[in-house]
């Protein structure tokens, strides 16, 4: 039997229509839209494709944006005192650095200069290590997407063997530390990882975070299992595909994120909640 698919663009369709009531909210006691600045180092075409769609979001939800572009040649000093300027904007509730940042820019220093309260994308250490003493503030996007779009299949983690594979500071360890406090039992998978199939095939949940096309096999899932395909690849035909074997999975599978169309949406439609969360803290 076929699994069912999980719609991440219905999902977070609704996400943003809740959080655009929330901001018309505001607006009707008087105070201020949220607002997210959003700056991009580079000519990376994808990169410029992820930031238009946050603008269109923020404009259906009624976040104001600021858009700041540069050029490849764009110093580390140039981008730091931007971020500087941000921080001390106390009309900006949000700062993202869209990554990857051209090879010569320091992406650690510019995450940690990020002031924690104006980190929608929720990398900053100070974040990452709320989320881990289970006091989160700012949440990175895409597993607290994964975690809303669970939840709003009826998907409860609490209890489940939940695989992870892929460790990234982006995805996989930060979705690690979503599913702990959700009270799932957790591995992380990566490159060292013995016996990758055996591990994959045990899990009841499996977040796939690892940016290679078709990475883990349809046959290794359970059946039955919950499949979240973080991945996003282009193939040399041009066609997107995850890092899982979709076609096989979808068979063993009960419930699968497609891509495209799956956990995509979510992280931007998270990067909204965020953004008016970070507002609300500035209130």
């Amino acid at each position: 039997m076929s699994a069912t698919l999980i719609d991440g663009k219905a999902i977070s369709q609704d996400l943003l229509v809740q959080v655009g009531a929330k901001v018309d909210e505001r607006l009707a006691q008087g105070k201020r839209a949220p607002c997210l600045a959003v700056v991009l180092v580079g000519d990376d075409a994808a990169s410029a494709v992820y930031v238009n769609n946050k603008k269109k979001a923020c404009e259906k939800v009624g976040i104001k944006s600021l858009s700041y572009e540069y050029g490849s040649d764009f110093t580390q000093e140039q981008l730091l005192a931007l971020v500087d300027e941000l921080n001390a904007d106390d009309n900006v509730d949000g700062i993202l650095v869209q990554l990857p940042l051209p090879k010569h820019l320091d992406v650690q220093e510019i995450i940690e200069r990020i002031r924690p309260d104006k980190d929608v994308d929720g990398f900053h250490p100070y974040n990452v290590g709320r989320l881990a003493v289970k006091m989160p503030l700012m949440r990175p996007c895409t597993p607290r997407g994964v975690m809303i779009m669970l939840e709003a299949v009826g998907v409860d983690v609490m209890g489940k063997d939940v695989v992870i594979v892929g460790a990234s500071n982006i995805v996989g360890r930060p979705q690690a530390l979503e599913m702990l406090l959700s009270r799932a039992t957790v591995t992380v998978c990566h490159s060292k990882t013995r016996d990758l199939a055996a591990t994959v095939g045990r899990a009841d949940i499996v977040v796939a975070g690892v940016g290679i096309p078709n990475f883990i096999k349809g046959e290794w899932i359970k059946e039955g299992a919950v499949v979240i395909d973080v991945g996003i690849n282009r193939l040399d035909t041009g066609k997107l595909c995850g890092d899982v074997e979709f076609a096989v999975a979808k068979e063993r599978a009960g419930m699968i994120t497609p891509v495209p169309g799956g956990v995509g949406p979510m992280t931007i439609a998270t990067l909204m909640q965020n953004t008016l969360d970070a507002c609300q803290l500035h209130d």
